[in-house]
């Protein structure tokens, strides 16, 4: 019965071909990247690119389970944003000390986490559309940030800036922190209820039928999205040392296009994370490009989109072919 429910293997690209477009794609950017930058090679610049690239990666990896459950979350990055000025806000007013710090990294997961409860609570036990309850939720975690600090402003202790730019050793705490990331990813994806997850994109009734638990297996994606946005936040305080309340929400839809690009299918029940982790990297390499070619300012968003959807485009029509 359970079987049933999940997608015909002979209607879809495998999962592993599907990442190998995105690993093309990433791959194809890279080279370009390194073309228009030689230093891009240097141990210094990579660590400093996946410093930046983080919290998209980190998002990316959260919205893909929404979205292979057939969802979508519009609230990544109001959840940042909301996340980024209550850590802040915290520390501060807890005298920012090692307490205060760890009391704000505690208060942040925490948050992020309510915030996605809500989202599922909403979307699959209330059974609200998805794409106009989270826009609403959206529009009031933003809200909530602005009432709580409504400018840019505030900053952490240096234990936090510092302890965030330091590692263990020779190894920077980004890269360790994208490795865990990595790890948990590829851990959840051999794990029964990510494969329950593509039986409810891919047949949702069907799923249901099955006997699956479609509402705690949705309501559990959109908890593992606000995780993820609240980490995404974490490492954006770590890395500006300081709150903004408008930093998340552009984060929202560069992360669906990340999925995409992925290989991950809107409609739900195709897709992996690791794929979305490479539509990051790719959507981070293309901003570099767009910078190191030195183009005018007001072209430089026209060609960032263009690059970005014949890049979308040729990898839809890869995974179709």
């Amino acid at each position: 019965m359970t079987e049933a429910a999940a997608p015909a293997p002979e209607s879809r690209p495998p999962l592993r071909i599907r990442w190998a477009l995105a690993f093309v794609v990433f791959a194809v950017f890279f080279a370009v990247n390194a073309w228009l930058q030689p230093s891009l090679l240097t141990t210094r610049v990579l660590t400093s690119n996946l410093t930046s690239f983080l919290p998209l990666v980190l998002v990316a990896i959260g919205q893909t389970y929404v979205v292979l459950a057939g969802d979508i979350d519009l609230t990544a990055g109001a959840i940042i944003a909301l996340v980024n000025v209550s850590v802040v806000t915290l520390i501060e007013q807890a005298g920012g000390s090692g307490g205060a710090i760890a009391l704000g990294l505690a208060a942040g997961i925490a948050l992020g986490i309510l915030c996605g409860l809500l989202n599922g609570l909403l979307v699959a036990v209330l059974r609200l559309q998805a794409i106009v309850t989270t826009f609403a939720t959206s529009i009031v975690f933003g809200g909530i940030a602005l009432w709580i600090l409504p400018q840019a402003g505030g900053s952490v202790p240096q234990a936090y800036w510092r302890g965030y730019a330091g590692g263990l050793g020779p190894v920077k705490l980004t890269v360790i922190l994208f490795l865990v990331a990595l790890g948990t990813a590829i851990l959840f994806s051999r794990m029964r209820w990510y494969r329950h997850l593509l039986a409810i994109g891919g047949n949702r009734l069907g799923a249901f039928q099955s006997g699956l638990a479609v509402t705690r297996q949705r309501v559990i994606s959109y908890v593992l999205c606000g995780l993820f946005a609240a980490l995404a936040a974490l490492c954006l305080v770590g890395e500006t040392a300081s709150a903004d309340p408008l930093l998340g929400p552009s984060f929202t839809l560069t992360s669906i296009s990340a999925v995409v690009l992925g290989g991950t299918a809107l409609a739900g029940g195709r897709g992996g994370v690791i794929g979305s982790i490479l539509g990051a990297l790719t959507l981070g390499l293309i901003n570099n490009i767009v910078f190191f070619a030195k183009l005018p300012y007001v072209t430089q968003d026209l060609v960032k989109g263009l690059i970005i959807l014949a890049a979308l485009a040729g990898g839809i029509l890869g995974a179709r072919r």
